[in-house]
C-alpha cells in the first residue's frame, strides 16, 4: 500500500513542486511531499511552475522550497526524482532507499530535463513531461492498491 509520495529535485522549486500538486490532484487521501537536493530553501515556486499549474487547475501558490531529510526518505513509500544522477544519488546516499526510489519517466526512459531560469516554452515543455510521468506513476499505483 503507497500512503507517502516524496519528489524531488534539485531546487524544489520548479519540476517537484509541480509534479508533488500533480500527485496530489490525481492521489487525494495519499501524502505527498517535495523537496530539494540543493534547496533554495524557504523560496515559493517559479512564477512559470505557478501559472502552469494554475493552468491545470491545481495551485502550488503556498509551495516553499525545502532540503531532502533523511526523515523524508524513511517515512516515503516511494521516492520520485527527476533524472537518474539525482536516483543514483539518494540509493547512495540513503542506502535504505534502494528499491524505492524511481525517476518519474522510468517507463519512458528518460530524465526531465531543468527548466530553471529558462523561459515559458521551456517550463510548459518540462510541464508536459512531468504530467505524462505522473500519468503513468498514478497508473501503476493504482494498480497496486
Amino acid at each position: 500500500m503507497i500512503a507517502n509520495i516524496l519528489v524531488v529535485c534539485i531546487g524544489n522549486i520548479c519540476r517537484s513542486p509541480m509534479a508533488e500538486g500533480l500527485f496530489k490532484q490525481a492521489l487525494p487521501g495519499i501524502t505527498v511531499r517535495s523537496a530539494g537536493l540543493d534547496a533554495m530553501t524557504g523560496y515559493p515556486a517559479d512564477p512559470f511552475a505557478v501559472q502552469l499549474m494554475q493552468e491545470l487547475g491545481i495551485d502550488i501558490s503556498g509551495h516553499r522550497a525545502q532540503g531532502l531529510a533523511s526523515w523524508m526518505i524513511r517515512e516515503a513509500d516511494i521516492v520520485v526524482t527527476m533524472d537518474l544522477a539525482q536516483k543514483h544519488f539518494i540509493e547512495q546516499t540513503y542506502p535504505t532507499a534502494r528499491g524505492k526510489v524511481f525517476r518519474l519517466c522510468e517507463s519512458g526512459n528518460g530524465d526531465i530535463p531543468d527548466p530553471y531560469r529558462q523561459d515559458r516554452a521551456i517550463f510548459r515543455q518540462t510541464c508536459n513531461l512531468i504530467v505524462q510521468g505522473v500519468g503513468m506513476l498514478v497508473e501503476r499505483i493504482d494498480r497496486v492498491k
